[in-house]
């Protein structure tokens, strides 16, 4: 069951240590490359600022961006802004989140998210802290998946496994840790079952496509590609 008031708690949380880490950075790094091809550390900046007020317009009934095309024009004006321009930004559009998911709502609704997916709305917060946890990992600051909360790594690889099975492209496939969590994912594809097995931040940074799947071990096959998220 979905908790949606504990998951705006652990966005909270979330959000106050992506923002300790981005005030000890300086304008100059701000423009320095992310781990996400082609995006400054501004770019990741800006798209999380913006991602809190779509999500806001998601939890209040309207689209989540005007297009996609307004969506990264957002993101590529916002991403030169100094680096105390961001920070106001990220805490207030934050805080437009966070008092958004504390009004009184019927969480139980669907709402309808980018390229016509929809979800419970109980399951938005969630989303929210997906986007923070991950996108401070992209930052490159020394923030890793390892560091990622264990629930939440746990829940983000129960939410992937569950986004690929039955992909058309991705064989039956079986992940697992040492210390005997597991799940199932793909299944669409022939072949198999392939056995992927690693850590809990290796299976999650492959399965988030932040890690290429050298450190895991696969057996019944070769390790399968994953679609784009």
């Amino acid at each position: 069951m979905i908790d949606h008031a504990h998951d705006l708690a652990s966005v909270r949380e979330a959000t106050d240590r992506l923002l300790t880490a981005v005030g000890k950075l300086d304008n100059a790094s701000v423009t320095h490359p992310s781990r996400l091809p082609g995006w400054t550390r501004g770019h990741v900046l800006a798209h999380l600022a913006r991602n809190a007020d779509a999500l806001v317009n998601v939890l209040e009934g309207r689209p989540m961006y005007v297009s996609g095309e307004a969506r990264d024009a957002d993101i590529e004006r916002d991403a030169p802004r100094p680096l105390d321009v961001h920070l106001a930004d990220l805490r207030e559009s934050a805080a437009r989140f966070q008092a958004t998911g504390a009004a009184p709502a019927d969480w139980s609704r669907t709402v309808e998210l980018r390229n016509g997916v929809t979800d419970s709305a109980s399951r938005v917060p969630f989303r929210r802290w997906v986007e923070v946890e991950l996108h401070h990992v992209d930052l490159g600051t020394g923030y890793e998946l390892e560091d990622l909360p264990a629930r939440f790594t746990e829940r983000e690889i129960d939410f992937l496994a569950e986004r690929f099975r039955g992909h058309a492209t991705v064989p039956p496939t079986r992940l697992a840790t040492a210390d005997g969590r597991s799940w199932t994912t793909g299944g669409g594809a022939g072949g198999g079952p392939v056995e992927v097995g690693g850590t809990a931040a290796d299976l999650l940074g492959w399965l988030a496509g932040r890690r290429d799947g050298s450190a895991l071990t696969v057996t019944g096959g070769t390790l399968p590609a994953l679609p784009p998220l």
